[in-house]
């Protein structure tokens, strides 16, 4: 029996649990871990156990496979630390999905868009800055921009400039003048990630991606007085039908960014809402057709199950059975 690590850090998370549960029905032997209590011994002594990968007292470099459904936050050099562990057991053989280099590239929202745009993916126009005048230029040409952490998550502290204030994604108005709040946020972060407002039905599209093929679709609409549609921001799920321009371009999407399994976000254009499927993507012009927002590297699987009855867990290990 395949041993099948799964990496999580909330054991009551939906879909934590559905790994482990499809795991078992699929035949696997699961070991549950915590990447945040992982050990490493390196020693020069024994060439052949230079280096010992532990949980608790079980040896990571036994498993068949490492399915992360989570790494967990944390301080810089501690995040990183669970990477580097993720590369060198990649290394020497066991298969991790995600790899960590997909997770990181989903991750950082200004990279991901990076590589999107690369191969010709449609994308919102992006301008990443590191000076106020620079961010000032950049909101004022928009007219209407979104100001995103480059490493945030579940739609939080995410800020919209329009009509010369800022909203945040708690639905607070920033306290202050525009500039004053973007001199704040630019020396918290270092940067500043800036993208132009795409129009939309106050809705955006939630795609799954297992191998290379998009499983399912949810529509993720905003709450009531709110311009974010992420569930965990008290949004709500409801079925989808992916245009095929939609399907294609998620589809491409998990493969730039180099997942095994991806949420693909889209945000409908004005002529995507339209119906007007026929263009291809390439012929668009800015503003227009569906376009990629995030790629998110360890999505959460309760939306598509509840609006569609769809587990990804099943693709997922289904993908395992084939590659082991």
């Amino acid at each position: 029996m395949k041993k099948i690590g799964i990496a999580i850090t909330d054991p009551e998370d939906w879909t934590a649990r559905t790994f482990i549960n499809t795991a078992k029905e699929k035949g696997f032997s699961p070991f549950v871990l915590d990447l945040r209590t992982a050990e490493v011994s390196i020693s020069s002594k024994n060439s052949e156990q230079a280096t010992i990968f532990k949980a608790g007292e079980s040896l990571l470099s036994d498993l068949d496979a490492l399915i992360i459904r989570d790494v967990g936050a944390g301080a810089f050099e501690g995040v990183s630390f669970r990477f580097d562990i993720l590369r060198e057991l990649e290394a020497g053989g066991v298969p991790v999905i995600n790899s960590p280099e997909a997770i990181q590239n989903a991750a950082n929202k200004y990279h991901a868009s990076y590589l999107l745009a690369k191969v010709g993916l449609p994308v919102p126009e992006t301008v990443a800055v590191q000076s106020i005048e620079a961010a000032l230029k950049a909101a004022s040409r928009f007219g209407d921009a979104v100001i995103k952490p480059v490493f945030g998550y579940k739609g939080k502290d995410i800020a919209r400039v329009k009509d010369g204030e800022i909203r945040f994604s708690d639905r607070q108005t920033g306290s202050g003048t525009v500039e004053e709040i973007l001199e704040k946020l630019l020396e918290e972060r270092g940067m500043l990630y800036i993208q132009e407002f795409i129009e939309n039905p106050g809705r955006d599209i939630r795609v799954f991606v297992v191998g290379d093929t998009a499983i399912g679709a949810i529509y993720r609409k905003a709450a009531s007085g709110s311009w974010v549609n992420n569930l965990s921001q008290g949004g709500s799920a409801d079925r989808c039908v992916l245009t095929g321009e939609q399907k294609e371009i998620a589809e491409k999407a998990a493969l730039a960014v180099g997942t095994t399994f991806a949420g693909i976000d889209i945000i409908e254009g004005p002529e995507a809402q339209t119906g007007n499927e026929n263009k291809k993507t390439e012929d668009r012009s800015a503003g227009q057709g569906s376009r990629i927002l995030e790629v998110n590297g360890t999505p959460s699987g309760k939306g598509i199950f509840d609006a569609w009855g769809i587990n990804p867990a099943e693709h997922i290990l289904e993908y395992l059975q084939n590659i082991l």
